[in-house]
């Protein structure tokens, strides 16, 4: 029994799909009573940590009035917006600057000095040349992501071997169809690993996007419940972010399945 289980830590290999589900679904168990235990036992105050049915109860309610459904939506267009706007113009530039040295020396250091500013102060600015509609969390999400989403597309670029290029120039191909048969798709593995990070990202700036001047959006829900400390709304706000984050995920590593089967890992 012992050996039969140790193998399953050995490094990068397979376990069964029951055994990796029955150890998720174990770990949320043991997260959820240990919640409860927390809650119902009264060693938390419920302003700190509402009970379960608590948040539930919380969820029924914004679902009910359709409040949950409205925020939930307005977050879904920022993000999505500031998200493909943002994958239209890094990943392209990303491919230039992990490919061609020249495009790496012009961009390089003004992305990586934008990279380390905190989208939070950019924000007065943001109001002053955009307005605080829609546009200024349009653009939070679109800086929160742009440039980490670059770096992450430039350094899949710059991974692909130089052989494999040199291979393709020795069997006649021209600069054109290196770039687009054999660069592109070699690299396309490792774009969609920096989307599903960076999509991640634009889900986290969503708090950030909401935080001024916002009647709606799941931001703002956690904001204003937590004005009034309704804390399990905040949980609410939480969880359904939480969720969605992880729908869009799983979406983001099926189509890389699907799409990419040349792709090492799936």
């Amino acid at each position: 029994m012992a050996r039969s289980f140790s193998r399953y830590f050995e490094p990068k290999k397979e376990i069964p799909r029951r055994v990796y589900l029955t150890i998720s679904t174990s770990v949320g168990i043991l997260i959820l009573i240990f919640w409860s235990f927390l809650s119902y036992g009264g060693f938390v105050e419920g302003d700190f940590l509402p009970t379960p049915s608590a948040v539930l109860s919380a969820l029924f309610t914004l679902v009910a009035d359709g409040s949950l459904a409205r925020n939930a939506w307005a977050s879904f267009i920022e993000i999505m917006t500031g998200f493909i706007l943002s994958s239209l113009i890094a990943v392209p530039l990303g491919v230039l600057v992990g490919s061609f040295r020249i495009v790496q020396a012009a961009l390089e250091p003004i992305v990586n000095f934008f990279r380390y500013l905190p989208i939070s102060a950019l924000i007065p600015l943001l109001i002053l040349w955009v307005g605080i509609g829609l546009e200024e969390k349009i653009a939070i999400i679109f800086l929160g992501t742009f440039f980490n989403q670059l770096i992450m597309v430039a350094d899949a670029s710059a991974a692909v071997p130089s052989d494999l290029l040199d291979v393709a120039y020795t069997l006649g191909a021209n600069r054109r169809m290196v770039v687009s048969r054999v660069l592109v798709p070699a690299t396309m593995p490792g774009i969609m690993d920096a989307l599903r990070v960076s999509m991640g990202v634009a889900w986290t700036y969503v708090v950030i996007a909401e935080l001024v001047a916002s009647r709606e959006g799941l931001g703002y829900l956690v904001l204003n419940a937590s004005r009034g400390l309704y804390t399990d709304q905040i949980f609410v706000g939480i969880l359904v972010l939480g969720t969605l984050g992880l729908i869009f995920d799983r979406l983001l590593r099926l189509a890389k399945e699907r799409l990419l089967p040349w792709s090492s890992d799936v």
